[in-house]
């Protein structure tokens, strides 16, 4: 809950009378903030004085009071200080100095008048103290504020003013020390015989808030009914916070809960109320609930501010809804809200992720039209996309353009160009990076040597990386736990196991934690080494220094298990995982697959892979592969090319260890004759690839080439073309040139995405009249799985090529028989 809206239940407080001064006492004071203003020499002060015969120690508190320039108030209290003859001034006189110090913030000068005072055994009044409180609250120095707190409590045995007490509360919970801030609390609450004299709202609601951000919401609601009438009118805001409380927790049942409490007391939500309901459902990913909020808030006629339907757009996009999204966008425009920057951002943000960089710029493009600012977080996505594509012109421009827009390029720019170089593989061009950027006085952080010492590990360049590691500690940059899983992971990744042993011992005698990312990747070490006892003991010195295993733990050990075939063992750890409530991910699963593959045990291996679905883990391309490798290797293509069938209907992309395990096992079925036969005897489960290859086969093609035909075929029949046009050309690299199958399959797959005009463009045809026939033929076969018999637009033009007599071929070449 932020600031902004806590402020809402601020007490208002009116400024204190004026103090009314004698004639000749103010025109003093006029007189002597005249001169101390034009800058005249002290000798003006004396005589002014002189002419007055009033102690400068009488008024001293009046013109710095009234002078409201800290720098010319401490000049005067310096002269005042050091007049020989006169009056010391008095705590009023200090105590006004630290005031002005205060509203300043001039920390460096308030602690030599506090240690003046305290040699000349003068108290600060109550409110300099509180001011002073309050700024250091304010500024974070919430130790000081603190410390400032007990002597206030000590010298006046009273509390800092409502105001004061709020910022040094603000600032103990702000800081995460919510035990101090109870503390506090209570004894504010026991103020004036229990009647909380210095407790308003807002105290309570920075407690509340405190707890909230704990997740102790029930706690909060307590202290709410606790405090009810006595000084503390709930409304709201202290449900605003509830709401958020719960909604970050993920609990929306119980932000509903609250949501419904809080209509039945007849409080109405606002803005706020819904914001945080609909960020709880967005990261939940159920969009109805939000179309309802949003319904709702159109209902009571509340304007949906612009932050609240970027966070349905980012989270639309997160959940791979970009058609919702699109309408999202649309539809706030329709109720009246406007994008703004961050609206293109997150539109651009996605589309640099999906590998759409022209949309990206458009985009930018657009959001200049409409009078918007580009910044860098609108530039950074594409500075990361062409990193990808290797494109480092364009990337460094985007570095240009950040400074061209007035923001000098950060650690943050810089870090999101080395990260993106690095990912590419350019290690070199990011250290040259980084020499630039030193030049330019932006100094890498522990996470830009992170990732600049992975891509070296990931090279193979270990002196190099020392080099780095050596130049990091010379700078008094301190490694962090990552910087240091990354040191013990290159030394594993270049066989150097020993050496990785040595480095984790001495952080751990160092006394560093070497944090749960450092534990996984000695664990991860021990069992790329098959180390498995080894591995384990370092779980148990993981677990012995109260850091809690991860899913990623769990799923290195189990993989260990795997490799070394023992898969009781494995069974057992994941057994561990799920008892301590730890999902599995896709790598965990993977590893159990490939174990039983491995064994050619494939009943339980689908099994396994079918179980993925109870924890809505989606197979990524290894799964996919290792089953498909999995099933050849057990005799049973049909089951391995319905897995592949079904990975291209969840639109993963395969892969070339994909696509060489179903060349080399379609290849090594070929000369099965019950594998023509089985598939003709299952009419209710054919199999596509199987029916082209078998097909193929029966015509005459050769094993090979029948295999990489019918791939590229189901691939067509998917929509990827792309990826059929990539495998098509290591087919040509191999020795096999396009032909009629393959020619049918990929003009299939462009006429799918549309450009069925111009598909010459695309691809070339040097097909004769009997090739184009046999074409054809397979066309209409892939018109009976794609448009269940209907003619297909492909089988159009191959018609149409077939009838058009500037396609036909001369007698006797009309004779060619089709390549085997």
């Amino acid at each position: 809950m932020s600031k902004a809206i806590l402020s809402r239940i601020k007490p208002r407080h009116r400024p204190k009378a004026s103090h009314f001064l004698p004639p000749h006492i103010s025109n003093l004071v006029f007189d002597v903030i005249r001169i101390l203003r034009t800058h005249q020499s002290h000798h003006s002060l004396e005589s002014r004085f002189a002419q007055s015969h009033v102690p400068v120690s009488d008024v001293a508190h009046f013109v710095i009071d009234r002078i409201h320039d800290a720098e010319l108030a401490l000049k005067f209290f310096h002269w005042a200080s050091t007049r020989p003859f006169s009056s010391p001034l008095n705590e009023v006189a200090h105590s006004s100095l630290l005031k002005l110090l205060a509203r300043f913030r001039l920390f460096s000068e308030i602690d030599p008048v506090l240690d003046s005072m305290k040699a000349q055994h003068l108290n600060p009044t109550r409110e300099a103290l509180s001011s002073l409180i309050l700024a250091y609250a304010q500024s974070g120095s919430v130790d000081r504020a603190l410390q400032l707190f007990h002597t206030l409590r000590q010298m006046h045995d009273c509390f800092p003013s409502v105001v004061s007490s709020n910022a040094l509360l603000n600032g103990l919970v702000e800081s995460g020390k919510l035990d101090v801030a109870l503390q506090l609390y209570d004894k504010m609450l026991q103020t004036d015989d229990g009647a909380g004299g210095v407790v308003d709202n807002y105290s309570t609601s920075i407690v509340v808030k405190g707890l909230c951000k704990l997740g102790k919401m029930e706690e909060g609601r307590r202290l709410i009914k606790d405090r009810w009438g006595k000084g503390c009118v709930p409304h709201v805001v202290f449900y605003n916070m509830i709401i958020d409380g719960h909604c970050k927790k993920g609990d929306l049942q119980g932000a509903t809960r609250v949501l419904k409490e809080l209509k039945m007391k007849g409080v109405l939500p606002t803005v706020q109320t819904y914001g945080a309901l609909i960020n709880g459902f967005c990261k939940a990913g159920e969009f109805d609930a939000v179309d309802q909020l949003l319904t709702e808030m159109a209902a009571r006629e509340l304007n949906v501010h612009v932050k609240v339907f970027n966070n349905i757009i980012d989270a639309q996009y997160k959940h791979g809804m970009v058609t919702k999204a699109a309408e999202t966008t649309i539809k706030m425009t329709e109720m009246g809200c406007e994008p703004d920057i961050t609206t293109y951002n997150v539109m651009i943000n996605f589309s640099c992720k999906s590998g759409r960089i022209k949309e990206a710029d458009e985009l930018i493009e657009k959001a200049k039209e409409r009078g918007l600012l580009p910044n860098k977080f609108s530039y950074t996505p594409l500075m990361h996309a062409y990193c990808k594509q290797g494109d480092y012109v364009k990337a460094s421009d985007m570095l240009f353009r950040i400074a061209e827009i007035g923001e000098k390029p950060d650690l943050v720019s810089y870090g999101a160009f080395i990260h993106g170089v690095v990912v590419a593989g350019e290690i070199d061009v990011a250290l040259m990076v980084r020499e630039k950027m030193m030049d330019k006085g932006v100094f890498p952080d522990a996470q830009i040597y992170n990732v600049l010492m992975s891509g070296l590990c990931k090279k193979g360049r270990f002196p190099a990386m020392k080099l780095l590691l050596s130049e990091m500690l010379d700078r008094n940059v301190r490694p962090d736990a990552y910087v240091y899983a990354t040191l013990i992971d290159g030394f594993i990744r270049n066989g150097e196991l020993d050496e990785a042993i040595k480095l984790f011992e001495l952080i751990i005698r160092k006394g560093t934690d070497p944090g749960v990312v450092g534990y996984n990747a000695m664990i991860k070490g021990f069992c790329k080494f098959g180390r498995m006892t080894d591995a384990l003991s370092c779980l148990t010195k993981m677990k012995n220094a109260h850091r809690v295993p991860d899913e990623y733990t769990y799923s290195t050990v189990i993989d260990g298990y795997v490799k070394q075939h023992d898969l009781s063992s494995a069974f057992k750890m994941f057994g561990q995982m799920i008892k301590h409530k730890f999902k599995p991910n896709v790598i965990t699963y993977t590893s159990l697959i490939n174990g039983f593959c491995i064994k050619a045990d494939m009943i339980r291996a689908e099994k396994v892979f079918r179980g993925m679905k109870s924890f809505d883990l989606e197979p990524n391309v290894v799964t996919y592969t290792v089953l498909v490798g999995g099933f050849f290797k057990a005799g049973q293509p049909k089951n391995a090319t319905s897995i592949f069938e079904l990975m291209l209907m969840n639109n993963c992309l395969p892969n070339d260890a994909t696509f060489h395990y179903m060349i080399n096992g379609l290849t090594n079925t070929a000369t099965s004759s019950d594998l023509i036969d089985k598939n003709e005897s299952e009419e209710s489960e054919r199999s596509l690839i199987l029916d082209f290859f078998t097909m193929m086969i029966l015509d005459g093609w050769g094993q090979v080439i029948a295999a990489y035909n019918s791939v590229i075929v189901c691939l067509c029949k998917h929509g990827m073309v792309d990826t059929a046009q990539l495998l098509q050309t290591k087919m040509l690299s191999k020795g096999f040139p396009i032909d009629s199958v393959c020619f049918t399959a990929l003009l299939h797959g462009l006429c799918q995405k549309g450009k069925s005009k111009e598909w010459r463009d695309i691809i070339s045809c040097d097909l004769n009249k009997i090739e184009l026939r046999t074409a054809l033929k397979y066309s209409l076969t892939l018109d009976k799985y794609l448009y269940r018999g209907w003619l297909s637009e492909a089988s159009v033009i191959l018609q149409t090529m077939i009838e058009d007599s500037k396609f036909s071929d001369p007698p006797e070449k009309d004779q060619k028989i089709i390549a085997r």
